[in-house]
């Protein structure tokens, strides 16, 4: 765990629950994607800096979600990098309280203000194409975070960010967060056309060939997007629905996977009500979905 692998010229990453990527650019300097979940990964990172004797110039945040963020304030501590992050997750990012705000819905309660939901405040600029060294290129990733992010390196890698799970995870938890359905497809089907020497995703195994994986991921977002329609040939309240789908594929409710499923299952009636597979009406104060 934690280990450094090369996979370029210039390109790294390290082997980590939520895979984190690193550049080399001139002089030893280093920008990593991402950092890790917590304090601990953070320091992983430092130990690994100071081993290859690098110095972290910038910490590069493909999306603000807490596995990929926790480690920034510690690095950033350390060694007074910059941190950039892109459009809204920026502000994700230097407020992280917001996340745990937005799956909730409200204000959240004590239970949902822990590590997995929260990182610790970091300062974070906007991300943009002139703040990255020579040879590193960005690639906009949306649908699983609000503006979420890749990097291209001139070496020929792609560094994923949660684009895609891999086959394991989706059959254990079927149902993979995402913010946005339409777009998440969308930014499947265009992984999809990629080539390149090494693809790195953050929850899946690094590959030369992404394709399959990425048309999986695709098949399972359409299998729950049917299968929520069947549940809609009644009509049901958003509840009902969550309990059918945490029921079909005996899922386990708790509080996190409440706030989690049940923001990914409003995303999936937005995207089927967009595309005038179900409807919603009003009837007795209550807001039911149909087909």
């Amino acid at each position: 765990m934690y280990e450094l692998i090369k996979v370029g010229e210039k390109s790294y990453y390290i082997d980590c629950p939520a895979k984190m990527g690193l550049y080399v650019d001139k002089d030893n300097e280093v920008y990593v994607i991402d950092s890790g979940n917590d304090k601990n990964a953070g320091r992983k990172v430092r130990q690994i800096l100071d081993a290859n004797g690098w110095k972290l110039k910038a910490i590069l945040n493909t999306h603000s979600h807490a596995d990929h963020i926790g480690g920034n304030k510690y690095l950033q501590s350390q060694t007074n990098c910059k941190i950039y992050a892109p459009g809204l997750e920026c502000a994700f990012t230097n407020s992280p309280i917001l996340e745990p705000m937005y799956l909730y819905g409200g204000f959240p309660p004590a239970e949902l203000k822990n590590k997995f939901l929260m990182a610790q405040e970091s300062i974070a600029e906007p991300l943009s194409a002139d703040v990255l060294p020579e040879g590193l290129e960005i690639i906009s990733l949306p649908g699983h975070g609000f503006d979420m992010v890749g990097f291209k390196t001139s070496d020929d890698v792609y560094y994923l960010a949660d684009c895609l799970s891999s086959k394991a995870t989706l059959e254990k938890y079927q149902v993979g967060f995402l913010f946005d359905a339409g777009a998440y497809i969308d930014t499947l089907e265009y992984i999809k056309t990629l080539k390149a020497g090494t693809f790195v995703p953050a929850h899946a195994d690094v590959t030369d060939d992404i394709s399959e994986l990425a048309q999986f991921n695709i098949d399972k977002v359409n299998e729950i997007g049917d299968l929520i329609v069947s549940f809609c040939a009644e009509s049901l309240c958003f509840e009902d629905i969550l309990k059918k789908l945490f029921d079909h594929y005996d899922l386990t409710l708790s509080i996190d996977q409440y706030v989690l499923v049940g923001s990914t299952l409003r995303s999936y009636l937005t995207w089927l009500k967009e595309t005038d597979r179900i409807k919603y009406t009003i009837e007795d104060n209550r807001m039911l979905w149909s087909v």
